[in-house]
């Protein structure tokens, strides 16, 4: 087993275990349980336990290894740096909602190397290494087959940190190609989702690395075509992300350039 193949295998232990301590932590449905860190950037007890669940099992297995947590920041260098979210859709989580997970994906420099992302009220596992293509719950995923964008389903995140009229403009963009609006809460899922032919793009005027680093090599490697989000601020300020199925891309890149610019 190489070096990619054993940090892979080992990725899907840890985010599993991950998942289900998340799990035994979350509140049930209902008013939000949780800490605002910012204007809907929610914070709940269960996310430092579970990254620190995942920064010293990582520690123990790959101690030549960097970490990047959300809710520590940078926690060390290497020359492959792992970067979690231990909870996406924290606003879904605090609800008692199922449409969370756990994100890890492994990078080196400004190359995707792999991610691991566990869902673990919906039971679902997305996977995928550099070369070996994507996976959910082990069986091979691909982007839709779509080619016309009036038939397509598109999700747009909104972010705080630009204004709502520049989210107004990407929507209504979106809806004048007569695609279908879809909003879920969860950036890595929306991404993984589009992954797996369940939609066909993701858009979000801004996004962290801890959002998208799992998700960018689960997505090349299910065939989307994914923005560069690795270049410019992306490793320490964040980008815009534009994934979409290769039969949509073209048009939809079109239509989105006034509020997204070239992605």
């Amino acid at each position: 087993m190489n070096a990619l193949d054993r940090r892979l295998e080992a990725a899907l232990r840890i985010t599993q275990a991950a998942g289900q301590m998340a799990l035994r932590r979350q509140p049930p449905p209902g008013a939000a349980i949780a800490d605002l860190k910012g204007h809907q950037d929610w914070l709940t007890e269960a996310d430092g336990a579970v990254e620190a669940f995942i920064d010293q099992a990582l520690r123990e297995a790959f101690p030549e290894d960097g970490f990047q947590g959300e809710e520590t920041g940078r926690g060390r260098d290497g020359a492959l740096r792992w970067v979690v979210d231990p909870i996406d859709g924290t606003s879904n989580f605090a609800r008692g909602s199922t449409r969370f997970c756990v994100s890890l994906g492994l990078i080196e420099q400004r190359t995707p190397l792999l991610g691991v992302i566990e869902a673990p009220a919906l039971g679902e596992t997305f996977a995928a290494r550099q070369g070996g293509g994507a996976t959910l719950n082990g069986k091979p995923i691909r982007a839709a087959a779509t080619t016309e964008l009036a038939r397509g389903m598109v999700e747009c995140g909104w972010s705080p940190r630009r204004p709502n009229e520049s989210f107004f403009a990407l929507t209504r963009a979106v809806m004048g190609q007569g695609a279908m609006l879809r909003a879920g809460g969860s950036g890595a899922l929306g991404l993984v989702d589009v992954a797996a032919g369940r939609i066909d793009a993701y858009l979000e005027l801004h996004i962290n690395l801890w959002d998208v680093a799992a998700a960018l090599a689960i997505l090349t490697e299910a065939g989307a075509e994914v923005s560069a989000f690795l270049e410019g601020d992306g490793l320490v300020a964040g980008n815009p992300i534009f994934a979409a199925a290769p039969g949509i891309a073209a048009a939809l890149r079109a239509a989105v350039i006034g509020p997204m610019g070239a992605v």
